[in-house]
């Protein structure tokens, strides 16, 4: 697979093939089918928010950083756009901590699991070492999964939670996917593949951001194990 020959189509297509068992096992988690059936307390869902506030905060400083090292590039509006959907994300975040009955500004003061806190180490480690191609790859390929979840935890908190729907617009925001990401993503692979970045590096990327997924789902249902 070389970058000479390799579209961001071609790309993102032999990603999505090489990944559907990861993919599957995502769809299918535990987590959130305990979730469906009403059977994660209210500890395990207080951890979920503290976790994410640890992910959402880091991932929006690892975004502005990438926006700021392509400034000058089509990657620099993607990643601009994304460091402001975090910021988003984070807003509604408070909102499902004070459904919780959690003080949101002691979020912080949950203590990240290895596990769940992977995902964004390695967000970070991106945002320093990676290619715009590694990065757009690697959401383009991670996002629909985290999102398919998050509309399926909305519809459990609901349903079985009786939650509102400020409650969950943290998960609403993410379960449908911002208009023109795709085509975005797509063209800044596009520009990085024709600039000799490396598509199996892009590979690798995504393989390792999908599998840090499933360790914060896999996280996420141990502490509702031990609850």
């Amino acid at each position: 697979m070389s970058a000479e020959t390799t579209t961001a189509a071609t790309l993102i297509e032999q990603i999505r093939a090489e990944l559907a068992p990861i993919e599957e096992q995502l769809a299918g988690h535990g987590f959130v089918t305990a979730l469906a059936a009403g059977d994660v307390p209210s500890s395990a869902l207080e951890q979920f928010a503290g976790e994410q506030h640890w992910i959402i905060s880091s991932d929006r400083r690892s975004f502005a950083h990438l926006a700021a090292r392509y400034a000058d590039e089509p990657g620099g509006d993607l990643f601009l756009t994304l460091a402001q959907g975090e910021g988003v994300a984070l807003g509604h975040l408070r909102d499902f901590a004070r459904w919780l009955r959690i003080d949101p500004d002691v979020l912080t003061s949950t203590a990240p699991t290895p596990g769940a806190h992977a995902y964004t180490a390695y967000v970070s480690w991106l945002a320093l070492n990676g290619s715009a191609t590694d990065v757009a790859a690697a959401f383009l390929a991670n996002l629909a999964a985290w999102g398919t979840n998050c509309g399926r935890a909305a519809q459990a908190l609901r349903s079985n939670y009786g939650a509102d729907d400020d409650a969950v617009a943290f998960f609403d925001f993410f379960a449908t996917p911002a208009p023109g990401f795709e085509d975005q993503a797509l063209a800044v692979i596009d520009h990085g593949l024709r600039r000799g970045d490396s598509p199996s590096r892009a590979l690798s990327a995504a393989r390792l951001l999908q599998a840090y997924e499933l360790m914060f789902w896999d996280a996420m249902s141990a502490a509702a194990a031990e609850a």
